[in-house]
């Protein structure tokens, strides 16, 4: 395997361990019935649990 290979894969290993890590914090926020903070555009905004997505839009 040669490092660009390797680079790849460690790149796809790593969106595959995010894209859990969401997964799991949206469940916990709405196991909690806690809003989620996110910036978007430069904005804080507060997600209320009920809008959770429970996965990512990312393409991996």
């Amino acid at each position: 395997m040669d490092a660009k290979e390797q680079l790849k894969d460690l790149e796809e290993k790593v969106g595959r361990g995010l894209k859990e890590a969401y997964r799991k914090m949206a469940e916990f926020k709405k196991q909690k019935n806690s809003p989620m903070v996110v910036s978007r555009g430069g904005i804080v905004t507060l997600i209320p649990p009920e809008e959770i997505e429970p996965t990512t839009k990312a393409k991996n």
